[in-house]
């Protein structure tokens, strides 16, 4: 895509702080640093977000996390933890749309990086848990998946 940041990066047009590069995935640091170390992981193929793998690219992409991720963990002996991030449509917080992964160091519960989940389970009984649950099953028999 032309006017995608990250093609861009992958083509070298834009530089970046790259950690990691295979032919499949490129990994660079990511330019906010929301910790240290905070690094992207994308595939070099574009693919506007998670729900646009096919199989063979998600093995590819996803099976190179964990050496990735190590890495950024040795490079520092206060990294205590890592937050890995994918956040797909504009609700969910994507700001570019090229698939992206966050790996995002952790070096305190005071570093500066917050995640909230929120416990709705006074919400639900047995009957909703399961509408839910069937609905989610459902789409498995869908041959388009």
């Amino acid at each position: 895509m032309d006017d995608c940041i990250f093609c861009k990066i992958v083509k070298g047009e834009i530089p970046s702080y790259t950690v990691y590069e295979d032919d499949v995935v490129k990994a660079f640091l990511d330019i906010s640093q929301g910790t240290p170390g905070h690094t992207l992981v994308i595939p070099k193929k574009h693919v506007p977000d998670l729900f646009a793998y096919d199989e063979e690219l998600a093995a590819a992409v996803f099976s190179r996390l964990p050496k990735i991720a190590r890495a950024v963990k040795a490079s520092n002996p206060k990294i205590k933890g890592l937050n890995v991030l994918n956040n797909n449509g504009k609700v969910a917080y994507q700001s570019v749309f090229h698939s992206h992964i966050h790996l995002i160091p952790r070096y305190s519960d005071q570093d500066d990086f917050k995640m909230i989940f929120k416990d709705n389970s006074g919400e639900y009984n047995d009957a909703k848990y399961k509408e839910i649950q069937e609905s989610i099953k459902r789409q498995f028999d869908n041959t388009n998946n």
